[in-house]
């Protein structure tokens, strides 16, 4: 099928155009993972902390975000 016949597919709504795909070989570029370890000091873990209980998100989840936040500033 053409990516233009695809396309059609999908925009009508008309067709399940998930039945065109081998989802047995779908990825997702750039989300494997890589485990690090990080060593902070004391007061950054607390302050890492409030910040996870404000935002109601693990401490992870801070550093996460902040750290995508500040990469893309810099790619900029």
């Amino acid at each position: 099928m053409k990516a233009k016949s695809l396309d059609k597919k999908f925009d009508d709504g008309t067709d399940d155009i998930l039945q065109h795909f081998d989802l047995e070989k779908v990825s997702r570029p750039n989300i494997e993972k890589e485990r690090v370890n990080v060593d902070f000091p004391v007061w950054m873990i607390g302050d890492l902390d409030k910040a996870a209980a404000t935002m109601g998100v693990s401490r992870q989840a801070v550093i996460k975000i902040w750290l995508a936040e500040r990469l893309k500033i810099e790619a900029a």
